[in-house]
């Protein structure tokens, strides 16, 4: 669920407050801009913030008009207001998934890609399921584990499926990008090197 920061707004909030049962998304006041920095990585660009002031917020170089939503245009419905939010959530989430970066590639969720140094690979659903899994969890992932959570099979089938899939994703990345460390075998399973 993606978080909502309400900054030196609490009639806003107390509204969002009493329906947030309906809502996407999770809300969180702050009473003001210096109690938002102390209490949030900023770092992290995975919300939207909203401020009934006209001027922009000044909380650090990361927050830009993306993820914020100022008020400048009173009234406003409530319906409004929710089509805004949604509207900019949708789109900043849009944004997150296009750029994953893992071990010197870039893997965009919407375009189904994969791209190093100016080259971009297709990959399939499964493919990127599997880059991701990997990626995830720092450990290296046996046969069962893939299946399992990869899969939704369950321990004790065929291990065909997981490991020529495997295979074919190792050539295809070795192929295309002259790649044959990205993902690695062990005996206790596959990783990202």
């Amino acid at each position: 669920m993606q978080n909502v920061f309400i900054i030196n707004f609490n009639s806003l909030y107390k509204i969002l407050d009493e329906i947030k049962e309906h809502l996407s998304f999770k809300i969180i006041k702050f009473e003001n801009e210096e109690e938002f920095k102390k209490n949030h990585d900023l770092d992290r660009l995975d919300f939207l913030v909203i401020s009934k002031n006209n001027q922009k917020l000044l909380i650090n170089k990361n927050i830009t008009d993306k993820n914020c939503l100022y008020f400048n245009d009173l009234p406003l419905t409530l319906k409004g207001l929710l089509v805004q939010i949604n509207i900019k959530l949708i789109k900043l989430k849009f944004n997150q998934q296009s750029k994953i970066s893992i071990k010197g590639y870039e893997l965009d969720l919407n375009s189904k890609s994969f791209s190093k140094d100016n080259l971009k690979l297709k990959l399939t659903e499964k493919e990127i399921e599997i880059i991701l899994y990997l990626n995830h969890k720092k450990i290296k992932h046996n046969v069962a584990d893939l299946q399992k959570n990869i899969w939704g099979y369950s321990t004790g089938m065929e291990t065909h499926t997981v490991e020529t899939h495997i295979y074919r994703l190792r050539k295809k990345i070795s192929d295309f990008f002259n790649d044959e460390k990205f993902i690695l075998s062990h005996k206790n399973g596959y990783f990202i090197g």
